[in-house]
C-alpha cells in the first residue's frame, strides 16, 4: 500500500479513535462540550452515545486492520470496508445532525479511498 494511503487511513483511524473516546469514556466530561450538548441532557444520552462510540470503535478497528493485516489483499479489503463506511456515515451525520461532519469524517474518507484507488 502506498504511503500516501496509509497516511490517510491512519489519520481517519486516529479521528475515529478520539470519537469513540469522546463518545464513550469522556462523553461525561470532555464530549458532551464537543458536541454542543446541554447539560440537561448530558445523562439522558450517554448510553445512546456510548453505543454510537462503539461503532466508530468498530470502524477504528477495520481502518487499523486495513494498516496492519500481513496479507496485504485483504489489509487493502478492510482499508476500502472501513473508509467507505465511514465515507457514508459522514454523510448521514452531515445531513442529519450537522453539516461540519462532512469535512471531519467524509473528506478525509474519500481521499483516502482516492489514494487507495489511484495509488
Amino acid at each position: 500500500m502506498h504511503l500516501i494511503a496509509q497516511i490517510l487511513i491512519a489519520l481517519v483511524c486516529l479521528i475515529h479513535i478520539y470519537i469513540f473516546l469522546l463518545e464513550t469514556v469522556l462523553f461525561k466530561s470532555r464530549g458532551a462540550k464537543v458536541f454542543g450538548i446541554p447539560k440537561a441532557e448530558i445523562a439522558s444520552r450517554a448510553v445512546a452515545m456510548s453505543n454510537q462510540g462503539c461503532y466508530n470503535g468498530f470502524l477504528a478497528a477495520a481502518l487499523l486492520l486495513g494498516l496492519v493485516y500481513p496479507d496485504p489483499a485483504i489489509a487493502k479489503a478492510f482499508a476500502y470496508f472501513g473508509l467507505a463506511c465511514v465515507a457514508v456515515a459522514g454523510v448521514w451525520g452531515a445531513v442529519t445532525v450537522m453539516v461540519r461532519i462532512l469535512y471531519i469524517q467524509t473528506v478525509p474518507a474519500m481521499l483516502g479511498l482516492a489514494a487507495l484507488a489511484l495509488l
